[in-house]
């Protein structure tokens, strides 16, 4: 290890970043120098301009994705070289909306009864349940499910927040079905590792991401699938049926409301309440090709 990523590291510790941030901080250091063939303490804001515009011109990153290795650099020069920064010199790029792929609940449905295998299907309702993203439902623990108050706890989400979400009656019996199915009862982790499902760590989270694209495919869903789409269903699925944003918010772990209102784009209840303008404009009936009223 050198000594610039032994002190990033130490820097990245001091402040209780999550180890997701600081994999992802450390890999975006490493490309940035590696495109350059020298250490970074070497580089500065003429190559953090080049670099950047690389990832849009070349490599076709997402907004989201130049900003978080921007983030990284403004880190690395500012907390751990103790050196300026110039926001002028170093815009972050403009965000951009995408409104996700939401399924309608027929095709979740379809979706979930789509999985390959009973344990392929109990990680699809657990998502679409409860609104999980993927790292959250591969690290859930057989404590975090409590019966008694018929809630999950999510230890350690995005930012190191913990929350509570709904535990759901038929989640909840899908889950002891599950379990008796089991020939090796977990001892720690929900879902453990492995081929057999016996380890003593979590699942990967790209297991996660295979089973939502394995039984999309054989449910003929053609729109784009993954572990966060169950996630915006979910929340989407709950605003049409009356949830307020404020409770979305909370369940989904939402640092800000804005957050939440994107659903208010998605949410089928709300699109339709609304007429469209040419639905009041006093229009004749369709004229034929020769000028008639039909």
């Amino acid at each position: 290890m050198t000594d610039l990523r032994k002190l990033m590291i130490e820097e990245l510790d001091r402040r209780n970043y999550s180890q997701a941030t600081l994999r992802a901080y450390l890999a975006a250091m490493e490309d940035f120098a590696r495109y350059f063939n020298r250490r970074p303490d070497q580089l500065g804001p003429d190559h953090i301009r080049q670099y950047q515009a690389y990832l849009f011109r070349e490599r076709k990153l997402a907004a989201n994705s130049v900003t978080q290795r921007l983030g990284a650099l403004r880190f690395f020069f500012i907390k751990t070289l103790k050196q300026s920064w110039s926001v002028e010199l170093t815009p972050y790029p403009k965000k951009v909306l995408r409104l996700p792929s939401i399924l309608s609940q027929e095709e979740v449905t379809r979706l979930i009864e789509g999985a390959r295998t009973p344990f392929q299907r109990i990680l699809l309702m657990t998502l679409y349940a409860t609104g999980l993203r993927r790292a959250e439902l591969a690290n859930l623990k057989i404590s975090d499910i409590d019966t008694a108050r018929n809630v999950i706890h999510v230890q350690g989400g995005k930012g190191r927040k913990d929350r509570d979400v709904m535990l759901s009656p038929k989640l909840l019996g899908a889950l002891r079905e599950y379990w008796r199915g089991l020939r090796v009862k977990p001892k720690t982790w929900l879902f453990p590792g492995n081929r057999w499902h016996t380890a003593d760590h979590p699942i990967d989270t790209k297991v996660v991401w295979l089973a939502c694209k394995d039984a999309a495919k054989r449910a003929g869903i053609r729109k784009e699938v993954h572990p966060h789409t169950l996630r915006h269903c979910f929340a989407t699925h709950l605003l049409e049926a009356g949830a307020d944003l404020r409770t979305i918010q909370i369940l989904l772990g939402h640092r800000d409301l804005e957050e939440t209102t994107i659903y208010l784009h998605l949410s089928q209840h709300h699109l339709n309440a609304t007429a469209s303008p040419l639905d009041v404009l006093p229009l004749a009936t369709q004229r034929n090709h020769n000028g008639d009223s039909e």
